[in-house]
């Protein structure tokens, strides 16, 4: 996208929101215009006003569901991941999410990409929960959530990667200006792929690290996803240095009770160290995905050899900060 020497942007004010972050700071909803869908357009069915971090934890819940064409749902905290699941149906996606993380879903977004279903309800029976969205809804479970989350509020969008414009732009304020920038939709190029250890993955293995890459896009950095080809099983985010990242995905999966064993590892930026790949190696991932790069590459490849490890090397980073 070329980014124009003069930015003008105009917005339609949507609605005035209780406050911002917190609640001695003011704040507006305000809509961009042309846009056919996305937060702006989507029908509100049941539930109280947004928030200024309602929307924030939504738009970065829809951003993360678009990555995926199965059947997927996924659980958003404090704009990162805490569960994502892929599964034949929206019931069992949403049954597997929950599982990632079954203490921070409590007031989180949930969103799931299929029609949403009186089984879908039932998987988030006694969860309370902030926003709840999906593509459509079935009439009875609609009722239903009407009926037993007073405080949730349904929403109706569009929830696939082809409804959306292929190019998009980001803005965000900064003290005394404004940032631009193409919104990161990359994917994983296959022919940038590199495999820099001495084993090379698996199928199963590489269908769990491209999984787990399309996660890990979507947690503040420093980050590092622990997954299975459909399942998250532990997430470090926010992090100032990724070893700490690295303990915090191993410890968040045993305390829930999720095998670290056979997972493989994802890294939004390189591994600066071999530290936090000896982590995820001990606790049993059998692969890692990571840009390069790192001046300290080959102890990083040393390291997954020593382990036994595929490593493969992306080209490409994923900073969310």
């Amino acid at each position: 996208m070329l980014l124009p020497a003069r930015l003008v942007l105009e917005a339609e004010r949507v609605q005035g929101l209780r406050y911002g972050e917190n609640p001695h700071q003011s704040a507006v909803f305000y809509r961009l215009p042309g846009a056919p869908v996305g937060l702006a357009a989507a029908e509100q069915l049941h539930g109280p006003e947004l928030s200024y971090n309602n929307l924030l934890d939504w738009s970065a819940a829809l951003s993360l569901l678009l990555e995926f064409e199965d059947p997927a749902a996924v659980v958003v905290k404090h704009t990162n991941p805490c569960g994502v699941a892929l599964a034949g149906s929206a019931s069992e996606a949403v049954r597997r999410a929950k599982g990632c993380d079954p203490i921070s879903i409590y007031g989180g977004i949930v969103g799931v990409n299929r029609w949403l279903d009186l089984e879908v309800v039932k998987e988030l029976s006694g969860i309370l929960l902030e926003i709840l969205f999906a593509p459509d809804f079935v009439p009875e479970a609609l009722e239903e959530l009407r009926r037993t989350k007073k405080k949730c509020r349904v929403f109706r969008l569009p929830c696939r990667r082809a409804d959306y414009p292929a190019r998009m732009m980001e803005t965000r304020s900064v003290l005394g200006g404004l940032l631009a920038q193409d919104a990161d939709l990359a994917d994983l190029d296959p022919g940038a792929l590199k495999v820099v250890s001495r084993r090379p993955p698996t199928e199963a293995e590489m269908r769990a690290l491209r999984f787990a890459w399309r996660v890990v896009k979507h947690a503040k950095s420093n980050a590092i996803v622990l997954a299975t080809a459909q399942q998250v099983v532990g997430v470090g985010a926010g992090q100032m240095n990724r070893v700490d990242s690295a303990r915090i995905a191993v410890m968040r999966a045993r305390e829930v009770g999720l095998e670290t064993r056979g997972t493989v590892c994802a890294s939004d930026a390189f591994f600066p160290f071999r530290d936090g790949l000896d982590v995820v190696a001990q606790a049993g991932a059998t692969a890692a995905l990571h840009p390069g790069g790192s001046v300290r590459d080959e102890e990083v490849i040393a390291a997954a050899n020593e382990h036994g490890m595929a490593l493969v090397s992306t080209g490409i980073r994923h900073f969310k900060h």
